[in-house]
């Protein structure tokens, strides 16, 4: 069974078929949802182990393929899990310290905008555009790796505390 995509709005004009998307990086739900874990223990971070049961409650998110995410995730050293009946999963460290790119590519693989094998295109003068087009290609492959790897998991609940404050959703710490 395949994992779910969040598919990009297609920019196709009225009267197109519709069925048609865009091709290009996808962040499947794994991604999505193991971000979203992973900010909720942010958010918590310091309080002590987090049931996986309440994730999965405030994230809306399947107890059960959570359970699968955090295996992924505590095996490359993001998380740790403390077994009992106060036990649950915690960061592995800082907040400040893990990417939003760390995570991704534990959930998601490389996160490469086109695949290319890295085949010899041949030596012709006609090939140039292809050599054109991979240069592109592996060039903003890297920078969306680098602004991912930019993203620290404290970046990204600073800018949604901000985000919810301009909207006039306070959050209060006591």
């Amino acid at each position: 069974m395949g994992a779910q995509t969040q598919e990009i709005q297609s920019d196709l004009p009225a009267g197109r078929a519709t069925h048609r998307r865009r091709r290009g990086l996808r962040i499947s739900t794994r991604g999505e949802y193991g971000l979203r874990a992973m900010l909720d223990l942010a958010l918590h971070y310091g309080e002590g182990p987090i049931a996986l049961k309440q994730i999965a409650e405030r994230q809306g998110i399947s107890e059960h393929y959570l359970e699968q995410l955090m295996g992924s995730l505590r095996k490359a050293g993001l998380v740790l899990s403390v077994r009992g009946a106060q036990g649950g999963y915690q960061l592995a460290a800082p907040p400040q310290q893990v990417s939003a790119g760390a995570v991704l590519r534990v959930l998601e693989g490389n996160i490469d905008i086109r695949f290319d094998e890295g085949a010899p295109l041949g030596r012709d003068r006609s090939q140039l555009p292809r050599y054109g087009t991979r240069h592109l290609w592996q060039t903003l492959s890297t920078r969306v790796a680098d602004l991912l790897e930019s993203f620290s998991l404290a970046d990204l609940l600073a800018a949604a505390e901000a985000a919810r404050a301009a909207d006039g959703e306070y959050i209060y710490h006591i």
